[in-house]
């Protein structure tokens, strides 16, 4: 399965992250990907042996990173007494189920019926992820599943989910006529793992907070760039890998938050407050920043920071051409450039 299309993905930048860790750094053992989205750097970070602590606000986000990054082994799924989970809930009948239609939150909410326009999915798709969904939940419920089993299964769903979504990338808005990849039937596929020998941890916590209980030879940091706040272009990802009946609102059902569900790095006034209090309490001997020219924090205010609290001899900037995600070539917005920032903190 090819790797989740995100926000700000690291996927074309991994090579350099390498490199500049490579070139400035000795004896980094373990990393704290703070702000891991998709998991692309943190299983870039496990398969070059660091033991890897990996965190996301977001739940979808966590469900990934438990289920992949956590894991070095497929889990043996015992209890369950299925052979092969995967292949079981990918041939669930979903002509033949006894679920009432209200309780297919997907399906109600999220593809054509009765009291639904949205085309996020076609209705064979959305009623699958709903009974998939449900199944999972009721072997957890029912203690048929182990806690590592659980985060396995919701990863791998939520994985295959878009690649049979009606929309150009991101969950902010649906396409108004049927993609080609939405004619496909919802697939599952077991997760690739990649073991590194080491108790590998994640979080889903505010990244502020978290920094003050955990330590490591090195911080990887990439905050949201700008003022795009990422839930609502996940909100159905996160309604899945939740599945709490949420209140919703919209033409596109988007998911009610708060103020507390919101980035501070994705706001003009607190961004700059946010990453100074990020660097300061962090633990780690090594920081290493990735960020473009053109986001929220200017160049010289993350390089005041990162001086402020780091060995200002050490301070190096690193600046790439920025590649579009889908097909590699430079973008069409000339100027645009992606950073990496990397200092060696007072500790």
């Amino acid at each position: 399965m090819t790797i989740l299309r995100y926000i700000g993905g690291k996927s074309l930048l991994l090579d350099n992250i390498n490199e500049v860790i490579e070139k400035n750094t000795k004896g980094v053992n373990s990393v704290i990907d703070i702000f891991a989205g998709s998991g692309v750097v943190s299983k870039n970070f496990k398969e070059k042996g660091y033991k890897v602590y990996a965190n996301d606000f977001l739940y979808f986000s966590y469900v990934i990173l438990k289920g992949t990054v956590e894991l070095n082994k497929k889990p043996s799924f015992k209890k369950l007494g299925i052979k092969d989970p995967i292949e079981y809930l990918n041939n669930l009948d979903i002509t033949n189920h006894n679920k009432d239609e209200n309780s297919l939150f997907i399906y109600k909410n999220y593809s054509p019926n009765d009291m639904c326009e949205r085309m996020y999915f076609q209705t064979k798709n959305a009623i699958k992820i709903d009974l998939i969904r449900q199944e999972i939940e009721e072997w957890n419920s029912e203690k048929l599943i182990t806690t590592e089993e659980y985060y396995y299964l919701l990863a791998s769903l939520i994985e295959a989910v878009p690649y049979i979504s009606n929309i150009t990338g991101v969950y902010g808005a649906y396409l108004k006529h049927w993609d080609n990849r939405t004619y496909k039937d919802l697939k599952l596929e077991h997760p690739l793992l990649i073991d590194n020998g080491l108790k590998n941890h994640c979080y889903n916590q505010d990244a502020n907070e978290l920094i003050t209980e955990i330590e490591a030879d090195l911080l990887y940091c990439d905050p949201p760039y700008n003022e795009r706040q990422y839930l609502p272009n996940y909100h159905v990802l996160e309604t899945i890998a939740k599945y709490d009946y949420p209140a919703i609102k919209g033409v596109t059902g988007m998911r009610e938050y708060g103020d507390e569900e919101k980035s501070l790095y994705s706001s003009k006034k607190e961004a700059i407050k946010a990453f100074d209090d990020l660097i300061k309490k962090a633990k780690c001997k090594n920081i290493l920043v990735s960020y473009n020219n053109e986001g929220i924090l200017k160049t010289n205010e993350i390089e005041e920071v990162l001086k402020k609290y780091g060995k200002e001899t050490t301070f190096r900037l690193y600046e790439y051409p920025y590649r579009r995600y889908k097909n590699k070539i430079p973008n069409n917005k000339k100027g645009l450039k992606e950073q990496l920032y990397f200092i060696e903190k007072e500790v």
